[in-house]
């Protein structure tokens, strides 16, 4: 188990240098993806990060609090089915 463990954790650090030594060995100045980074691109990379938390933890509590309604309905029904309602 611990060799298996070992081996994989070795495996992974060797796999990710070798797929980041293309991206060392080609000369671009500090470039990023997007071209020369500067603080508009930081802060509307910020910003989305910000609006997406925002947005999951919305989406989040509404999807459990109709969870949490499904299931109180549904525990109703059937204490109003035994006691005979």
């Amino acid at each position: 188990m611990r060799t298996r463990l070992f081996a994989s954790s070795i495996f992974a650090v060797l796999l990710s240098l070798v797929l980041a030594a293309p991206v060392m060995a080609e000369p671009k100045n500090g470039e990023g993806l997007v071209g020369e980074t500067d603080d508009k691109i930081i802060t509307f990379f910020s910003l989305g990060v910000v609006v997406f938390f925002f947005l999951v933890v919305c989406l989040g509590s509404f999807i459990q609090g109709r969870l949490e309604k499904r299931k109180e309905q549904r525990k109703a029904t059937e204490l109003r089915q035994s006691i005979g309602w």
